[in-house]
């Protein structure tokens, strides 16, 4: 169990005394509170990922109620205690009670099934309940059940919520977990004996707003750029215009499938070294805040799409139904993972196309369907390397085990050197003598890109990738020197 120290802001009291009244039993609330995220929405998040042929069934679960609702889902879904990330400070708080010979209950508006789990399995609970097909213990509710249990003032209650605001009045001490600070005030202008615990800066608005432009995974947006390759490949700069509103679509487009992906994975990311850093499974983002987060970043870049053209909004709209597939399905299929992730990098050059109303050529499709098949390949093979290095041997979500490491690494060295091929071919055509009046330097590019191609190859099979060949290509110096090189060269291929 970790301890580290919570800061303490005292609303009147100079110092929280959990000695004076060992009689009085401490009552702590699960979601938002003992745990940073809330368990029944992270549930039916586990229920869809492993279920999504079973929406429609979740849809009739709503119509009967909240209380039935947790039922149900409990009945089908729980998640473990270990699998969701706990508030330090609130288990110090219990530890402090417990020493003291306090009773300490798990009091929820969560289902029973659900607490009941989370309480067996951390063992530091002398009770615990939660709410049944009948009853949603939750606001008056929950107040009414501990006055009869304990009397008007007989427990101390932490909690973290709104809903806490019917509790906190009826309790001997209030304390507040994590809250933000209109509740902390409405708290403290009821004139309670209250403590407010603060656990580190996701619980304040300017490291809220952090981790919120963290799950849109910016750095990703580098991969939008691509939707500029067909004005830059026709030299046309008038369209560069059109190109960058398109950018802006695509990037909120796909932060918006970024925030749903990191949610349906969470239980897969908290057991990855690295992924269990983001903000969903860190718990710094509650999941009900990603899911209007989504939307809201959706409907703006559609707005901006169909301003843009009708054609360029359906190339965007089939690239989310694409890549929200690829989140619900796709993703635990082999192979089929792999394609559609390069099919959605082609995706971007084929909107840009459509956004400048430039027409395509097919040897930049096809380059772009073969490199780009390469470089998703690559993300398999960070993680099955990764894998290797844990001595596990399959992936949990995915289709494929450590022993099909070889083949990946071959299909992603095959699809590199297509590409290369059919760049090579494009620039003995003649007709590329149109655009690039020393078309012969572009000979280099393609030596460049072999040599980047088997260099990406070795260094993740030896395990020194970043999970998303972008990210390492940013902070890679060769690879940097490459791509600037690359650019030099078609720079000068048409002005000499």
């Amino acid at each position: 169990m970790s301890t580290f120290a919570a800061r303490r802001e005292m609303a009147d009291t100079p110092d929280m005394d959990m000695s004076d009244h060992s009689d009085v039993p401490l009552i702590v609330d699960l979601d938002g509170t003992l745990t940073k995220s809330d368990t029944m929405h992270e549930a039916l998040l586990l229920f869809i990922a492993k279920h999504p042929v079973k929406l429609p069934q979740i849809a009739t679960w709503l119509l009967s109620g909240k209380a039935e609702f947790k039922d149900r889902l409990a009945s089908e879904m729980v998640v473990d205690a270990a699998s969701v990330p706990l508030r330090d400070e609130v288990l110090d708080l219990i530890g402090t009670a417990r020493a003291d010979g306090r009773k300490v209950l798990l009091v929820s508006a969560s289902n029973q099934r659900q607490v009941s789990r989370i309480a067996e399995q951390l063992n530091l609970f002398d009770e615990a309940v939660g709410s049944d097909a009948a009853r949603n213990l939750s606001g008056t509710q929950k107040a009414d059940w501990l006055v009869d249990r304990f009397g008007e003032k007989g427990f101390d209650y932490v909690g973290d919520s709104r809903a806490d605001l019917d509790v906190w009045p009826r309790a001997r001490k209030a304390i507040t977990v994590g809250s933000n600070a209109s509740i902390r005030q409405h708290v403290d202008d009821m004139g309670l004996d209250a403590t407010h615990l603060t656990g580190d800066d996701a619980d304040s608005t300017l490291g809220r707003a952090r981790h919120y432009v963290k799950a849109m995974r910016p750095h990703q947006w580098l991969k939008n750029l691509l939707v500029f390759v067909p004005a830059l490949a026709a030299h046309d700069m008038a369209m560069l215009l059109p190109s960058f509103f398109a950018f802006c679509a695509f990037c909120l487009a796909a932060s918006s499938i970024y925030l749903i992906n990191d949610m349906l994975d969470l239980h897969v990311d908290r057991q990855h070294p690295r992924k269990r850093n983001r903000p969903f499974a860190a718990g710094t983002i509650p999941v009900s805040h990603g899911v209007v987060h989504s939307g809201a970043l959706f409907l703006t870049a559609m707005v901006i799409a169909l301003i843009l053209s009708a054609s360029f909004a359906a190339v965007l709209l089939g690239y989310v139904a694409l890549t929200f597939a690829y989140s619900l399905v796709l993703k635990r299929k082999l192979m089929v993972d792999i394609w559609t992730l390069g099919a959605l990098y082609t995706i971007r050059i084929i909107a840009g196309g459509a956004a400048s109303g430039i027409p395509l050529s097919e040897w930049l499709l096809a380059f772009s369907m073969f490199v780009f098949l390469s470089l998703a390949a690559v993300k398999r093979i960070s993680e099955l390397t990764d894998l290797r290095a844990r001595n596990l041997t399959s992936t949990d979500g995915r289709g494929y085990r450590v022993s099909d490491l070889p083949v990946v690494l071959g299909a992603m060295l095959a699809s590199g050197y297509c590409s290369i091929v059919i760049l090579a071919l494009y620039v003995s055509n003649s007709n590329v003598a149109s655009l690039y009046s020393e078309p012969k330097l572009l000979w280099l590019v393609c030596m460049l890109l072999l040599y980047w191609i088997n260099r990406v190859a070795i260094v993740s099979y030896r395990g020194e990738m970043d999970d998303d060949p972008i990210v390492f290509a940013l902070r890679d110096r060769v690879s940097l020197l490459v791509f600037a090189c690359c650019g030099a060269i078609f720079v000068a291929s048409a002005l000499l």
